[in-house]
């Protein structure tokens, strides 16, 4: 496997360019769906039923802390990516574990959230706002859940083999999703939490 030196590391070979470039086509049927479920919220926000409304139900406090925990992973799995590019494996390792505990973290308060709302008679069929939030909310959830195992599994690859053109081009890739997840994240912020409290 001939790598390219005059490229960064998860360049280095044209199998990698390859997947990097394979990766933000996946990211783009990503945004499509996402873009899906948020114009289904938006169609249904007003429609509440019989139960609550986001003012209602939304608390900014788990959600300001939520905020900062994925934007702060998002420049914590960055400062992953550099110390990559320099061949600081432990410095590496300690941003990318940074940020996957901060992921689990957001996992915790989301999780917490639900079952406060359900413990609330807020649940998928009380209304059509609450079943397109849950389904919003959920789908971004999952994938949070996966970057988590994925990052996980990257993790270990690094510890066993190092950095490498392999392990390189994964971890990049890896940072790429959860930058994606992080940009959800502010939309959602913004046109569910933050217009829902107004």
């Amino acid at each position: 496997m001939k790598v390219d030196t005059s490229k960064p590391l998860e360049y280095g070979t044209h199998e990698n360019s390859n997947r990097i470039f394979g990766f933000w086509v996946f990211l783009g049927a990503e945004i499509a769906l996402f873009a899906t479920l948020f114009t289904v919220f938006f169609v249904l926000v007003n429609r509440f039923a019989d139960g609550p409304s986001g003012s209602e139900l939304f608390e900014i406090g788990p959600v300001l802390i939520e905020t900062f925990l994925l934007l702060t992973s998002s420049f914590t799995i960055g400062l992953a990516v550099h110390a990559m590019r320099h061949q600081y494996k432990r410095a590496m390792l300690v941003f990318f574990g940074i940020t996957l505990l901060m992921g689990l973290g957001f996992l915790g308060i989301e999780i917490t959230e639900f079952v406060t709302y359900v413990h609330e008679g807020a649940t998928l069929q009380t209304s059509a706002f609450l079943s397109s939030l849950f389904v919003l909310l959920g789908t971004h959830g999952a994938h949070v859940t996966f970057g988590f195992l994925w990052g996980a599994a990257i993790m270990i690859q690094l510890m066993r083999e190092g950095i490498n053109p392999a392990t390189a081009n994964k971890s990049f890739i890896f940072s790429l999703y959860w930058h994606f997840l992080d940009v959800v994240w502010i939309f959602i912020f913004s046109f569910v939490y933050l217009k829902g409290l107004m």
